[in-house]
């Protein structure tokens, strides 16, 4: 379990490396966390690091990566720092938003294996979403079967807004399509040649794969629950 600081420097460094690509300084980190000195940093990234939510990437400076955020960050437990890719785990609210602020997203059926997303597409089915959950770009929503992401927050039965295309950081959660046959939702990460694709359940293996296997179809940018 992560003490409040060791979250909040977590959700900051991920914040940053979403919305610049690298992680901040010392300095920065320090000023954000309101610490007197950067030997309370040191502290903290060595935590986080000996409990496997981040690495130092070798021979780069202010390299940082993400492995995985708590299961209480993902689920939009109130913070000083606000988590990244997921905006919302929140239901819609009811009555739902005036029709000018949603926006209409195609709803493929649930992501499981052996079963590619161009096979789920059906164009007479949709679903509302808040319209500050969708940017750029293409964008489609995924039902979520199975526990393999649990502790990101994203439960069997979830709906994720998914944003279409191959573009992503790494460690992100991503919608991967492996061997052209089983699509699946999982972090991204690069180790060496080859690509790892991580659970967020313990019971889950690493599935280590040449890049070549691997075609990322989207990223995750928003969770929705129906209660």
């Amino acid at each position: 379990m992560l003490t409040r600081k060791q979250t909040d420097l977590l959700l900051y460094i991920n914040q940053r490396l979403q919305e610049d690509g690298v992680s901040p300084s010392f300095d920065e980190m320090r000023d954000a966390l309101g610490l007197k000195s950067k030997s309370g940093i040191h502290r903290l990234i060595s935590g986080l690091e000996e409990r496997g939510f981040i690495r130092r990437l070798a021979h780069r400076a202010r390299a940082l990566e993400v492995m995985r955020l708590p299961e209480s960050a993902a689920m939009g437990v109130d913070s000083a720092v606000k988590t990244a890719p997921i905006r919302a785990v929140a239901p819609l609210p009811k009555p739902l938003l005036p029709a000018n602020d949603l926006h209409q997203l195609p709803l493929y059926g649930r992501i499981a294996a052996g079963t590619p997303i161009e096979a789920l597409r059906d164009p007479d089915t949709s679903i509302s979403v808040p319209a500050n959950m969708v940017g750029r770009g293409k964008h489609y929503a995924l039902e979520v079967a199975g526990d393999s992401m649990i502790n990101a927050g994203i439960l069997d039965g979830d709906t994720v807004i998914i944003q279409e295309g191959d573009y992503h950081q790494w460690g992100e959660i991503v919608v991967a399509l492996v061997d052209r046959e089983e699509v699946t939702l999982k972090y991204l990460h690069k180790q060496g040649t080859m690509l790892a694709l991580e659970a967020a359940n313990p019971r889950y293996e690493i599935r280590l794969l040449p890049a070549d296997r691997v075609q990322v179809q989207g990223r995750l940018v928003g969770l929705l629950r129906h209660y």
